[in-house]
């Protein structure tokens, strides 16, 4: 694109003209380089659409995957969920008012994305067979896939964009950033918007247009008062929201809100699906587990609320009962994925998962379809009411969609958005001079209000007004202060683009916060627990309101509302039958009248029509890190200038082997990013390198790009050899590497039981257990020196054994199972209790034989909690008429997860009276688990 130089900071940038403007063309035109975005343009392409993406910052970096991502939350995985229980969960989940052939998209497809993320780079986490590490965080269904080192996903993305198939169809604009959809005929034919560096005009004539802007994370005021310290990426301020509301586009559930649980003091997610699978969970001050809701939704949010709000608050985190290596990981994904800050804002405070718990609160409120269920309206291929406009991710309405359910939808966009070909008609003139100026007013008033203060001011009364508990007053009062905003607004000054970028920002904000509060006006009852609880209508009414709430923008301007029936479902749910039917038109919603010294003569009404709304993008500003002195030398510069141009090993060679270190490491993350044939034997020799940055550059990037790699002979002889390098972090990721790519054996795994290394031995034992070496595991059980390495041999065996198949050889001369069951017996005399624990949990898989089932129940008794547990748990397949009585004393224990392992124990024996009778009473246990996990199981 065309560039020009900012003039100096204290002279305003000049408003440029309309007939200056820089026009691109494109067959599909992507608009936001997150998650969906991304997925859209790669599917385009690879349709034949020669594809524009435009990103208000820059699209390495960009969107809510910009720091990469800890897991997925809905991966519906062949063999442990199935996708008609995944679709009954989000209907359940959402009160009923879903549009099922979309979730369902989700839900069949997931997996496919999984799978073709993985080919791409993206790692997801597997058990030592290659199997996917699917965890039962929900009561029912198991769904959440761990990602551990999720923190490279936008980077493997990104690499896939710049593939040279991919470069020759897709053209990335940065620092560009769209405020209009520009419409033709009733369909969509481009956009209008900004470069937020140099200030100019843009143009873009397009077949089709895809939103994926994200979330309208920038709503609701954190409680910590930062503009940006939201729980959603505040770069992400409803953008796509206003463009698709003035572009004549349907949303819907716009009053359903999004509202999260967070760490006390800091915008940042508490993060239970990735603690519960380590065994973390939400405490009350008693440390009672309180949450009766399965499925993350309004219902949970609302119990929440509530016990932060009683006698039994404040709300906890509680990881501090957690064995050090699960505290250490958790650390590692909290503090690194997850929040880069986080560990900073807990050492500040004196605070260590070991020794507190960490005080949850509740965040302020946004729109989302990803996490809650507001957004545009789209049908099952992504497609909105306004032909040829797409919206895909968090934008799109699409309940619960999460991360797997951007990236479907940004592929089921791009692939029917690749049907059309660039318009070809005159852009529409009107259009183009009421984007020019919303973007270019500020800079009209230099000195007038900065975006900050105008900004802050209107989502305060997002907070005082609209936030629930909702009332129709509130609301009221909420939609005369937006409508007062509109002149602040209008008043606000800028002197640079980037300015211009923030300033536009704030329309969209005050678009979205209008929607909010009609939408929240406009449905009357109560409905999705604390996401629409009106104090003026408290009960749920399915008769009136079993409907969608959808809105949109009339000829006219005004915002008009239609009451769509739920359609027919496509998988049935208890409580709810949807039976279609006509819409019914409600029309403009109205302010209730709240005046206090007399009734008004004029009701309050709707924004005047026929203003034109100064409407822009939010483009979020984000600058590339200043190299180092080192990193500034002549051959960084050339490496730079060589990852451009996709080299082949070759050409990078002379830089693996430069005399400068920084050189080195440099090369390892150009040869990761741009993945040449011979990649894979290249960083295996990287990890014999003399610098330990290059090491750990090496071992970084093998296990980043493992799912990507051909298992070749060179690359199994580099990975060896390397077990034989002092350094012990080489030597871990050449076990990782050599157990996830079957390249090794147990020969080769078994030498590295004796390592002198902890995290080695126990990639060794994961390697060992990936090829069924039980002989060689229980040979190790008793003696290594460290906890955690027996822990992990107990668990291993537990896997070997349930990967053996049955009837093999008659019952009792199995030698490899007696093995197995000698060397548990073993550990359970071991002096620490979590190894005993974890021995007794692996007979709940192995077998827990007469000899054995007696020892369980004494167990049952030792101090250690962790010991209990285990106990119950060998107990679950020990012979009934001795374990069902054992487990009934159970529930009792002083510990909540020794009672809870003792009902998940119960309901394997609950075909038998006592055992049922046993489960009824711990139905009414004070801990949630316990009482949900009762009640299933009868």
């Amino acid at each position: 694109m065309t560039t020009s130089v900012n003039p100096p900071a204290d002279t305003p940038l000049a408003v440029p003209s309309l007939a200056d403007a820089e026009e691109l063309t494109c067959d599909v035109l992507v608009i936001g380089g997150g998650t969906a975005g991304t997925m859209a343009a790669l599917t385009a392409a690879e349709h034949g659409a020669n594809v524009l993406l435009l990103e208000k910052a820059h699209v390495r970096h960009s969107g809510a995957l910009a720091m990469g991502m800890d897991g997925v939350n809905n991966a519906v995985i062949p063999g442990r969920a199935e996708p008609d229980d995944y679709v009954a969960e989000i209907t359940r989940a959402n009160d009923g008012i879903v549009d099922q052939s979309t979730v369902r998209q989700t839900a069949t497809r997931g997996f496919d994305m999984v799978q073709r993320l993985e080919s791409y780079g993206v790692k997801f986490e597997k058990d030592e067979h290659g199997d996917y590490s699917v965890r039962q965080v929900h009561r029912s269904g198991s769904y959440v896939l761990p990602m551990p080192e999720g923190k490279d996903v936008k980077k493997v993305l990104y690499r896939q964009l710049r593939r040279r198939e991919m470069r020759e169809r897709i053209r990335i604009e940065n620092r560009v950033m769209p405020v209009r959809v520009l419409t033709a005929g009733g369909q969509a034919v481009g956009a209008a918007g900004f470069n937020t560096r140099t200030g100019q005009f843009v143009q873009v004539r397009a077949g089709a247009v895809i939103l994926a802007t994200g979330a309208c994370g920038r709503l609701g005021l954190p409680a910590s008062g930062y503009l940006y310290g939201t729980y959603e990426n505040p770069t992400n301020a409803g953008d796509g929201y206003a463009m698709a509301y003035h572009a004549g586009a349907e949303l819907t559930g716009i009053e359903c809100f999004q509202i999260n649980p967070l760490i006390k003091d800091y915008n940042g997610p508490a993060c239970a699906y990735v603690a519960n699978p380590f065994g973390g969970y939400q405490v009350n001050r008693h440390g009672e587990r309180f949450v009766d809701s399965d499925y993350w939704s309004g219902q949970m949010m609302s119990e929440f609320a509530a016990e932060v709000a009683s006698d039994r608050g404040p709300v906890y985190l509680k990881l501090s009962h957690l064995p050090e290596e699960s505290v250490s990981a958790l650390e590692t994904i909290l503090h690194s994925t997850e929040r880069p800050t986080r560990g900073t804002f807990h050492a500040g405070r004196g605070h260590d998962y070991r020794t507190h718990d960490i005080e949850m609160h509740i965040s302020e409120i946004g729109l989302c379809g990803g996490h809650s269920a507001s957004g545009v309206r789209v049908d099952d291929h992504a497609r909105t009411t306004v032909p040829r406009l797409y919206a895909a991710g968090d934008l799109a309405c699409v309940p619960h969609n999460y991360m797997i359910g951007a990236f479907v939808f940004g592929d089921l966009a791009g692939a029917d958005a690749s049907q059309y070909q660039a318009y070809t008609g005159e852009l529409p003139e009107e259009q183009l001079r009421e984007a020019h100026e919303l973007i270019y007013r500020p800079l009209r008033n230099p000195d007038g209000p900065p975006q900050p203060q105008v900004e802050y001011k209107l989502r305060r009364f997002v907070n005082d007004y609209v936030a629930p508990p909702k009332s129709g007053a509130r609301l009221s009062l909420a939609l005369e202060a937006f409508q007062r905003m509109r002149t602040d607004i209008a008043e606000m000054g800028a002197r640079t683009a980037h300015e211009l970028m923030r300033c536009a920002e704030v329309t969209f904000i005050r678009d979205c916060a209008e929607m909010a509060a009609r939408s929240s006006l406009a449905r009357t009852e109560s409905r999705w627990g604390l996401y629409h609880e009106r104090l003026d209508h408290p009960q749920r009414d399915d008769a009136s309101w079993f409907h969608h709430l959808d809105l949109h923008k009339s000829p006219s301007g005004a915002m008009e509302f239609t009451a769509r029936p739920v359609a027919p479902y496509l998988v049935p749910v208890d409580g709810f039958d949807p039976v279609g039917g006509p819409s019914r038109v409600l029309g403009e919603v109205h302010a209730e009248d709240v005046a206090m010294a007399g009734s008004r003569d004029v009701a309050p009404v709707a924004a005047p029509v026929g203003t034109a709304d100064p409407e822009p993008t939010v483009a979020q500003e984000t600058s590339v890190t200043a190299p180092s002195g080192e990193e500034s030398s002549a051959r960084l510069l050339e490496l730079v200038a060589l990852a451009e141009e996709e080299p082949e090993l070759d050409a990078l060679q002379p830089y693996l082997t430069d005399p400068a270190p920084a050189v080195r490491r440099e090369a390892v993350a150009v040869l990761t990013e741009t993945l040449p044939p011979g990649t894979g034997t290249a960083l295996a020799a990287a990890l014999r390198d003399h610098a330990a940055e290059v090491r750990a550059a090496a071992a970084a990037s093998l296990r980043e790009l493992v799912e990507t790699l051909p298992a070749e002979p060179d690359l199994r002889d580099g990975l060896a050899a390397a077990l034989a390098e002092p350094d012990p972090v080489v030597r871990a990721a050449a076990l990782d590497v050599l157990r996830a790519l079957r390249l090794g054996d147990a020969a080769l795994f078994a030498h590295s039981l004796a390592d002198s290394d902890i995290a080695v031995r126990i990639e060794a034992v994961r390697a060992l257990v990936s090829v069924d070496a039980a002989a060689e595991l229980a040979g190790a059980a008793g003696t290594d020196p460290s906890r955690e390495v027996r822990v992990a041999i107990a668990k291993g065996l537990a896997t070997v054994s349930a990967e053996r198949p049955a009837g093999d050889v008659p019952d009792g001369t199995d030698p490899t199972a007696g093995a197995i069951e000698a060397a548990l017996t073993g550990l359970l005399d071991d002096p620490d209790a979590l190894v005993r624990a974890a021995a007794y949990g692996a007979l709940g898989t192995t077998g827990c034989p007469a000899p054995l089932t007696a020892r369980a129940v004494a167990a049952l008794a030792e101090p250690a909690w962790q010991v209990r547990a285990g106990a119950a748990t060998a107990l679950s397949v020990a012979d009934a008429d001795v374990a069902v009585p054992a487990l009934a004393k159970a529930l009792a224990d002083t510990n909540a997860d020794v009672r809870k392992a003792a009902v998940l124990a119960l309901t394997r024996h609950r075909t038998t009276e006592e055992a049922r009778a046993a489960l009824a009473t711990a139905t009414t246990d004070s801990d949630a688990d316990v009482r949900a996990y009762a009640g299933r199981a009868l």
